[in-house]
């Protein structure tokens, strides 16, 4: 993008760099894998059979960071997903297996006792 006088102006280039294509980065928060991981925390978290509130009330945070995760607007750390499993009284090592395994949205729990797949 040239100027009238052959400049480059360089508020072109910001914008081109400011994109993702030229960068080579994908936005990983919206990739298929993000959607499975929101998809199966959101399950587990009905599965235990609490609404976000009460989930944020056992985490001490407020709703919207649950609202925010299982929407795929934030990311959780591991740190982060341990609690959260632990809060639900699930296994966070059976949540990341099912995950793994491509059983999207199926959440087991075993903590409790009560294995759904049985």
């Amino acid at each position: 993008m040239l100027s009238f006088f052959g400049i480059i102006r360089s508020w072109d280039q910001l914008t081109r760099l400011m994109t993702s294509g030229t960068r080579g980065i994908g936005k990983s928060v919206h990739s298929s894998d993000q959607a499975a991981f929101c998809k199966l925390m959101i399950g587990a978290r009905k599965a235990a059979g609490l609404t976000q509130h009460a989930l944020a009330v056992r985490l001490k945070k407020p709703q919207s960071f649950v609202a925010k995760y299982e929407g795929g607007e934030r990311r959780i750390d591991v740190v982060e997903f341990i609690a959260i499993a632990h809060a639900l009284g699930a296994d966070p090592l059976k949540l990341m297996a099912t995950l793994l395994s491509g059983a999207k949205g199926k959440s087991p729990r075993t903590r409790s006792g009560k294995n759904r797949d049985n």
